[in-house]
């Protein structure tokens, strides 16, 4: 699926959008190729970057994304319900990893003293240490693909358009 996505296809003939032809609202061209552009960053992106972070530190970019998560709080702690929505995670899928990386001494959970009904997660020295060995390739690979090819311009245009979208969709899950 992914390839297929990188791949630009070619439309027949008097082709405007999607959807033509059978009455369904559609895009114009440009929309269209954009949409496409986005849809590959969307899904490749994270497949390159679980690759490159599976081969380099035998952690999923999801892992990453987590031990990142945790070392940006205070006291590297977090309620396990809050890392889950943070981490755009089901709690199911967090606890799984969770237990993976308790098992790796990457974190420690605890009952919360405020609200004995939660969960905190705190990353340990182990799991902080994991996080430091594993950034210099990550960031140089996410440079790479997404900073890189763009001038100063450009990724200032990106910026501006993608924070605007990022409300739009943040609104649109909050209503």
């Amino acid at each position: 699926m992914i390839r297929s996505l990188m791949r630009r296809r070619r439309q027949p003939s008097g082709w405007s959008g999607w959807y033509s032809g059978n009455g369904l609202p559609r895009t114009g061209d440009d929309q269209q190729a954009l949409w496409q552009a986005l849809l590959t960053v969307v899904v490749a992106l994270p497949a390159a970057l679980d690759r490159q972070l599976q081969r380099t530190s035998g952690i999923s970019n999801f892992e990453y994304g987590v031990l990142a998560r945790l070392s940006m709080t205070d006291e590297h702690t977090m309620r396990l319900s809050e890392l889950a929505r943070d981490c755009d995670s089901t709690q199911p899928r967090l606890s799984k990893v969770m237990d993976r990386f308790e098992a790796r001494d990457w974190v420690a959970r605890r009952p919360d003293p405020e609200d004995g009904r939660y969960t905190l997660a705190t990353l340990t020295d182990t799991g902080r240490q994991k996080l430091v060995e594993s950034a210099p390739e990550h960031v140089a690979q996410v440079k790479r693909l997404v900073f890189d090819p763009l001038t100063a311009a450009q990724r200032r245009h990106l910026g501006t358009a993608l924070t605007r979208i990022a409300a739009t969709v943040r609104q649109e899950l909050e209503g």
